[in-house]
């Protein structure tokens, strides 16, 4: 893996690192905890500047997420809450599940668009619910685009500072991310287990009384 983004980089430079960025949405198995540390090591070589990586990253990292976000849109809320009557135990959420997280969404959805964005294995699925819940597009950007820009610099500085042991990056944050899609994968199967399809209708009966 360290070999295919070294040439891509080495080869095609700032447009290569926007490319590699935009995939790593699309392509898990192209992290960018991999290809950012080795953006900054090509930089402090003196092959690429700083700046231009970051740019080149983050600019990769917003246009990435747009199909994310579009296929929210394309989904919608109420074809959601159609699915989460049919298939509910499978989504862990039902109808009225949708209506709540739409309307903590409205809410936080700056907030969570800006810190999923800085989150591993988050950062792709933020998209989703922003699409999905109306947010619209250029807040969207706004959040993505600050979000994507402190997680690019973050990771690029690493590998600049860090030069020949760029490397290391990814052996700190490979666990976290282990750990947090681990965390995952628990929930949801813990979420299907227990699921019950009158859940919200107990829930609603006990907010009345």
């Amino acid at each position: 893996m360290f070999g295919f983004i070294e040439r891509i980089i080495g080869s095609a430079g700032y447009p290569g690192i926007a490319l590699l960025m935009l995939l790593e949405n699309v392509l898990p198995p192209l992290p960018s905890e991999l290809i950012m540390p080795m953006a900054g090591f090509v930089a402090a070589s003196g092959q690429l500047n700083l700046a231009g990586v970051i740019v080149a990253g983050t600019l990769g990292s917003v246009v990435g997420a747009l199909p994310w976000y579009y296929l929210g849109k394309v989904l919608g809320r109420e074809r959601l809450k159609q699915w989460a009557g049919r298939h509910g135990r499978w989504l862990t959420i039902g109808a009225r599940d949708v209506d709540r997280a739409n309307a903590w969404f409205e809410k936080h959805c700056g907030k969570a668009v800006f810190f999923g964005r800085l989150v591993p294995a988050v950062r792709t699925l933020i998209s989703v619910p922003a699409g999905l819940f109306g947010m619209s597009l250029r807040r969207f950007l706004t959040y993505t685009t600050l979000g994507g820009a402190l997680w690019t610099t973050a990771l690029a500085c690493a590998g600049y500072s860090l030069n020949d042991n760029y490397q290391q990056v990814s052996h700190w944050l490979d666990p976290a991310t282990n750990a947090i899609v681990a965390g995952i994968v628990l929930v949801y199967l813990y979420r299907v287990a227990t699921w019950r399809r009158d859940r919200g209708t107990r829930e609603e009966a006990r907010t009345a009384q």
